[in-house]
């Protein structure tokens, strides 16, 4: 058997992520997408249009999966809102891809950083 210290990284997120709670899992969600927002403007600084393109549908596809997991029978109307805010910023990713907007970025990861604190919170209280 391998001892903890000499685990790959790989298995090491991995079990970090086996052993979050579903709110925790939520909030590293949303780091990775910030992570991948700021690979996107860093590329974009760079005019490394292919490097910002991929980084950007990473984080549709982040995106993507949270609107899929919704869970509209525990409250609707917080899903619902959810809903549009993910529509939301999955068009603006769409946009910035094509026009390689750096503001439409910035704006996305703004309300993804409202909505990580907002899941911080519920993960820590």
């Amino acid at each position: 058997m391998t001892p903890p210290t000499a685990q790959s990284p790989q298995a090491y997120r991995e079990n970090t992520v086996l052993a979050a709670t579903p709110e925790q899992r939520v909030v590293m969600l949303y780091d990775g997408a910030k992570r991948f927002l700021r690979q996107a403007m860093k590329a974009m600084e760079g005019d490394e249009i292919e490097r910002a393109h991929n980084a950007l549908r990473r984080v549709e596809m982040i995106v993507a999966h949270l609107d899929g997991v919704l869970d509209y029978e525990q409250d609707n109307s917080i899903a619902s809102h959810l809903h549009d805010l993910y529509r939301f910023c999955q068009a603006h990713m769409r946009r910035a891809r094509m026009e390689q907007d750096r503001d439409k970025v910035e704006e996305v990861d703004r309300i993804l950083e409202e909505l990580r604190s907002s899941w911080v919170q519920i993960a820590h209280g």
